[in-house]
């Protein structure tokens, strides 16, 4: 064998020998990284119960807020109601003859506003529930966004191993081609 032959062959094995070093340095790379996403995920895990937990104290003060606010309202709508009758007293004597169709009458005041303060409060109660019910729709959109993020990513992943792949057996396929045209 020629000195030249020689240093070739021991070219090719520093070569290789490269090569695998930096394989198995990519690949301990790659799975120290694959366990710090593993840890970090866990501690992510962790913090569920403190996540559905702030979002369990959201849905009981928005509760809370809008019986105090149907509360508080209703409380004023009555001293509403009780200045107006206390305003309207004389007129309770004209209300008491035949002709009781007057939609003035205290009676009648008290009545439509009564069922309005209803209506207002009822109305309150709804958009309450509409905003927690748009509040978890939107949780539910997250989730989806976060579950087609993770399944772009694999794909994304899959076609980059892929393209990876295809790139290594057109070199294999382009040396192979080119050695065997060099005699």
């Amino acid at each position: 064998m020629s000195t030249t032959s020689k240093e070739v062959i021991t070219t090719s094995n520093e070569e290789v020998h490269q090569r695998i070093e930096q394989q198995q340095t990519i690949n301990k790379a790659l799975d120290e990284t694959k366990n710090n996403i593993r840890r970090a995920t866990d501690e992510a895990r962790k913090d569920i119960p403190h996540y559905a937990q702030i979002v369990n104290e959201y849905q009981e003060e928005t509760i809370q807020a809008a019986r105090q606010m149907a509360d508080n309202y209703l409380e004023s709508q009555r001293e509403i109601i009780n200045s107006l009758q206390s305003a309207l007293v004389p007129e309770i004597e004209a209300a008491n003859r035949p002709d009781k169709s007057n939609w003035t009458s205290p009676r009648n005041v008290n009545e439509h506003y009564a069922r309005l303060v209803s209506a207002f409060a009822d109305n309150t109660i709804a958009v309450t529930k509409l905003v927690n019910s748009a509040m978890f729709a939107n949780l539910d959109a997250f989730k989806r966004s976060v579950q087609n993020a993770r399944d772009n990513v694999k794909e994304f992943s899959r076609i980059g191993t892929s393209s990876s792949k295809t790139f290594e057996e057109v070199s294999r396929e382009t040396a192979a081609a080119t050695t065997t045209s060099f005699p």
